[in-house]
């Protein structure tokens, strides 16, 4: 749960003062790249940087009568600045400082991210090594398939957790742009050197080709790596909720002493925090639809997405956070029960065992339409009976006796054969 954590790392970095500060980095960036060209005093910039700064609340009231966040922000440095103030945001228009502001907010908030990425994917890491050899059924379709072991299924999750780092690497180079290129991008009243100084100072790349702002195909494709990540841990979490159920009760999370799972049944443990993290999930792929709406701007600017994305980034980022913590401690010490996969495992005599005692008929010269005929006819007649015992009945066919010893049908139902070749996955994963 949240007060569990402590979170405040990425829900800083969206607040209206850390907003306000990365435009006072933006503008004191390019007043030092002015200066360095010569275009401005040096000790005009000594005197923004030693006196600049901002109050929040007075931006407000500013904003209130201006009707512009940008002018109120303005407005307000320079009552604390003074003469020097008639330096800064010279050839700028607004976009180049609340885009540029706005990557420097995204690079921070992408490292916040990957770090917890590489957190959860420890935690998988070191579950799918505890348990490699733990035997539990496979399903497709939400029915018994054939053996796995519970670590092959955690090793499926770890690719995924590692291609998400992949990705997100990726992104942070995408996002990590700037643009101080004045009305319209054509740097009319800018140097195009102004933003190469003040981008390399502030860590990022001059856009390539900006228009008034930053293209949102950018920003597009950072909210869409964050579904596709929220999309993986609510993957995981449908999984566990599945597992958690209480006919399979295979895995189950963490229940602490004094939780209670239902006001009206005391007996009730529900997977609380997976249901969350698939609900949180849909947020932000609806967020990621929104983004790509963003990017569909008329001619060289309007704003029709900034009303949208002083909703849908922090919220998006924040969420992605928190789903990341939670996930990556449900996994740390989530409750694995061997014995009742076992269970599962065996259910009807065997059933899922069907293919091995098929394809050993056909090993040994049976037809196999006729192997399959004869292995399915036992495996139905199993099924689904509370007496059901799908091995008995196979050993109990004469074709079947006709063509395979005990010995070697016993060796049909040994579930080893089923994890002969998982170190292959284990090596690629590096586990």
């Amino acid at each position: 749960m949240i007060d569990r954590y402590t979170l405040p790392e990425m829900g800083n970095l969206w607040t209206e003062d850390y907003k306000f500060q990365t435009w006072l980095q933006v503008e004191i960036a390019a007043c030092e790249a002015q200066a360095e060209l010569g275009y401005i005093p040096l000790e005009a910039v000594e005197e923004i940087k030693a006196k600049a700064k901002f109050d929040p609340q007075r931006i407000l009231e500013i904003e209130a009568e201006v009707r512009h966040d940008m002018i109120a922000f303005l407005t307000n440095v320079n009552e604390h600045v003074g003469d020097a103030g008639r330096y800064i945001h010279v050839g700028m228009t607004s976009s180049d400082v609340l885009d540029t502001a706005l990557a420097l907010q995204m690079v921070a908030s992408l490292e916040v991210i990957l770090q917890w990425v590489e957190a959860l994917s420890q935690a998988i890491r070191y579950q799918a090594q505890q348990h490699r050899h733990t035997l539990m059924i496979g399903r497709s379709h939400g029915i018994h398939a054939e053996p796995i072991t519970f670590g092959f299924k955690l090793a499926g999750w770890l690719a995924e957790v590692l291609r998400h780092r992949e990705r997100l690497c990726r992104i942070s180079q995408t996002i990590a742009v700037g643009k101080i290129s004045g009305a319209v991008g054509t740097y009319a009243n800018v140097d195009p050197r102004i933003e190469e100084l003040a981008c390399q100072n502030l860590g990022l790349q001059p856009d390539t080709a900006s228009t008034q702002v930053i293209s949102r195909d950018r920003h597009a494709d950072f909210m869409h790596a964050l579904a596709l990540l929220a999309a993986s841990i609510e993957r995981f979490s449908v999984e566990i909720r599945h597992l958690q159920r209480t006919e399979v009760l295979e895995v189950e999370e963490y229940f602490a002493p004094g939780q209670k799972g239902s006001s009206a049944m005391p007996h009730k443990r529900n997977p609380i925090r997976s249901e969350r993290l698939t609900g949180m999930a849909r947020i932000i792929r609806a967020n990621a639809g929104a983004a790509i709406e963003n990017v569909a701007l008329w001619h060289e600017r309007d704003i029709s997405h900034s009303s949208v994305e002083r909703v849908t980034m922090p919220d998006s980022c924040i969420l992605t956070h928190f789903m990341l913590v939670e996930i990556t401690d449900l996994v740390k010490n989530l409750l694995v029960y061997p014995e009742n996969m076992q269970r599962n495992l065996t259910v009807y005599g065997g059933v899922t065992f069907s293919q091995r005692v098929m394809l050993t008929l056909v090993e040994k010269g049976m037809n196999r339409e006729t192997a399959y005929k004869i292995v399915q006819s036992c495996a139905h007649q199993a099924w689904n009976k509370p007496d059901g015992d799908f091995r008995a009945l196979v050993s109990q066919d004469a074709q079947v006796k006709a063509q395979l010893t005990p010995e070697e049908l016993a060796q049909c139902f040994d579930p080893n054969h089923h994890l002969r070749n998982l170190d292959t996955i284990y090596q690629r994963l590096g586990i």
